[in-house]
Parts: C-alpha cells; structure tokens; sequence
C-alpha cells in the first residue's frame, strides 16, 4: 500500500463515522478523531513514515500483529490495546476501514448509552 493511501483510507473511513470528529491536542503533526471526546484513532508522520493508530481487542491484536508483519504495537498508546498500521506493506484497503470501524465501536461500547451516537451492537460494522 502507498504510504499516502494508508491514512487516507482511515480518514476517508473515520469522517463516515456517526459522531466522529477530528481534533488537534497535540500539535499539527497528530490527527486525532475522536467519539464523543473520547479518541478512537491517531494518525501522524511523527515516526518518519505515515502511520495509523486504532483500538483493538488484545486476542484480535494480537492475531492481527502475528498476521502481518504491517501491523505493530500502538505506538504511544497502550500496546495492549492499541495498533499501529504502518504503510509499504501489502494492508487491504478493506481491512484498515475495518479496523477503524471496530476502533471507533469499541469506544462507543463504553459510552453510556445516552451518549452514544449509534447503538455498537446494530450499526453495520462495514458499508458495503
């Protein structure tokens, strides 16, 4: 995958989401998308190279690492429960807006319910 499509999958995939936002805490070098003030994905070049950092499920991480060699410990983040895409590998364009979709659930799953912007349980977890 071309390093400039990896992010921009993610972000295409992020802004289609009930809710999200994109914020800047840390600097212009960190996107920061956010669900109800609560981050559910980071993207920033601050390592050299583009970079997408997504929640996950630790056994689905853990798969997901062992599986390719594109996906590592969040970077930052709790690496128990975070992921790092990074570009040049052969990621499907499908799986990252998966795994930001399942990201951007996982967040919402500990909202209370009357904050929540859509029920994680319903929403269809891919578009097409």
């Amino acid at each position: 995958m071309q390093e400039d499509a990896l992010q921009q999958y993610a972000r295409d995939r992020a802004e289609e989401l009930p809710g999200a936002g994109l914020e800047y805490p840390f600097g212009p070098d960190w996107e920061v998308f956010k669900v109800r003030d609560k981050v559910f994905m980071l993207l920033t070049e601050v390592t050299g190279e583009p970079i997408v950092i997504v929640k996950a499920e630790p056994e689905d991480g853990k798969a997901l690492r062992e599986r390719h060699e594109e996906i590592t410990p969040g970077y930052h983040m709790n690496k128990r429960h975070w992921i790092t895409l990074n570009p040049g590998g052969d990621l499907p364009q499908r799986l990252v807006e998966d795994l930001v979709t399942e990201s951007y659930l996982l967040v919402v799953e500990n909202l209370p319910r009357a904050r929540r912007p859509v029920d994680p349980a319903a929403f269809e977890r891919s578009k097409r």
